[in-house]
């Protein structure tokens, strides 16, 4: 390969550019962020009221990120998807269940977690 074949080497700038255009693209068109960042808003407003450590805020944003990050992968998937065949096919169906799925081990995950983390200090509260 020449080196007029090579694409152009992208800045850091660029790089970053493109990171966050691909979030905008992500959390635009995605109907799953409608329930996941509500979701991780409650969660943060539990922590706040109900003063959790800073370990466990350190897990409920780890938590917070997995989830958004699997379902941004998962939107990713979904649109090279489209690109690569608008027809019905098996293999892309499988590759896209397969991602759904993993949305849905982020979230449950994080569930646990928070339920983990809440659900004494919740009981505390009505005891």
């Amino acid at each position: 390969m020449s080196q007029r074949d090579r694409p152009p080497r992208r800045t850091w700038v660029r790089k970053f550019r493109d990171a966050f255009r691909g979030l905008w693209i992500g959390v635009r068109g995605q109907s799953s962020f409608a329930v996941h960042v509500p979701a991780a808003a409650l969660v943060i407003a539990a922590g706040v009221v109900l003063k959790v450590s800073l370990a466990e805020w350190c897990l409920l944003a780890l938590c917070i990120t997995l989830v958004l990050a699997a379902e941004m992968f998962n939107s990713a998937l979904e649109s090279m998807a489209k690109a690569i065949d608008v027809e019905h096919n098996l293999h892309l169906a499988d590759g896209l269940d397969i991602g759904s799925a993993a949305v849905l081990v982020a979230a449950l995950g994080a569930l646990v977690v928070g339920l983990l983390i809440f659900a004494p200090r919740v009981a505390a509260l009505f005891s």
